[in-house]
């Protein structure tokens, strides 16, 4: 890998007239994300100009996204759609629960510092002024990352847990969401997998079913993507690639954000879910739902 060959690559690609974004497409899938850092320091050394400003003149529309969001780093990448749910128009609930439910609790201070760094202000100040209700204390528990990460089960525990979110919620008219969220939202995954069991024998169906009968809207979207993360992270990237192309109309904000921020995580892993769950390839659901060089990039990131 040379970085100085990489800049004088994308260089070539937008110098001159026209565009070359087969170029830009094979330079940039071909890296990750620490040797494309690289080739954006080397652009600005060796050639003087700005390569994501260079970048964004060139191209347009989501391919442009695409490419940009691949040039940002990871956890700024976060910080930059976490920002744009929460203040552009309207919220983008399904970005901040997607975001906040799937990383880990040093993603998530990183995410922390880096906002505030950023815009001046806390993400979980702008969370509490965009959101309200139950929604908002789970993401601003969630935003805190400090769910316990060690993997010891406490039996008796899971017992009165499993207990407890029987009796806050099928058990009782109307619903103690507190007390799902601070169970969801605190123990660590080993403990809660066995809760989960435990639960199924208490009320004879899962936890999931019981979260869509006793909750609504956006606080239901979030716990059930807390239990889904827990249970097997990248099936729920599946079916968040799967909803954003299905029916009429594709949601690529989530689309690209999945594609970008997990190609160099999970995406085999993710497509073997993807597979699994819907009987397609990820590969031919992103070929016949998108078009051009925002397919070309897309199916590069998807590999396979």
């Amino acid at each position: 890998f040379s970085a100085e060959q990489e800049a004088q690559a994308l260089r070539k690609a937008m110098k001159g007239f026209g565009t070359d974004e087969d170029a830009i497409i094979e330079t940039l899938t071909k890296l990750n994300v620490s040797q494309r850092q690289q080739v954006l320091i080397t652009y600005k050394s060796t050639i003087g100009r700005d390569l994501i400003d260079d970048l964004k003149s060139e191209l347009s529309g989501n391919f442009e996204r695409v490419i940009v969001g691949l040039m940002t780093p990871t956890t700024m990448y976060d910080v930059h759609e976490l920002r744009r749910a929460l203040k552009g128009a309207g919220t983008d609930e399904g970005c901040l629960i997607e975001i906040l439910a799937s990383r880990t609790n040093a993603e998530i201070r990183h995410i922390n510092e880096n906002y505030k760094l950023q815009y001046g202000s806390t993400l979980e100040d702008d969370i509490v002024s965009d959101t309200s209700s139950m929604f908002r204390r789970v993401l601003v528990s969630l935003a805190t990352g400090n769910r316990d990460e060690g993997t010891f089960v406490d039996e008796a525990l899971a017992q009165q847990d499993a207990q407890c979110l029987y009796e806050a919620g099928e058990k009782k008219w109307g619903t103690d969401e507190v007390q799902f969220m601070s169970i969801l939202c605190t123990r660590n995954r080993c403990h809660l997998l066995r809760v989960f069991d435990v639960y199924r024998g208490i009320a004879n169906k899962d936890i999931t079913e019981s979260i869509k009968s006793e909750m609504s809207g956006d606080l239901e979207d979030a716990l059930l993507a807390v239990v889904k993360c827990l249970r097997n992270k990248p099936a729920y990237f599946a079916e968040r690639l799967y909803k954003s192309m299905k029916g009429l109309g594709t949601d690529d904000s989530t689309l690209i954000r999945v594609m970008v921020s997990r190609s160099e995580i999970d995406m085999l892993y993710i497509r073997r879910e993807f597979l699994a769950m819907y009987g397609k390839s990820l590969h031919s659901f992103i070929k016949g739902d998108c078009s051009g060089d925002y397919r070309k990039v897309l199916l590069r990131l998807c590999g396979g």
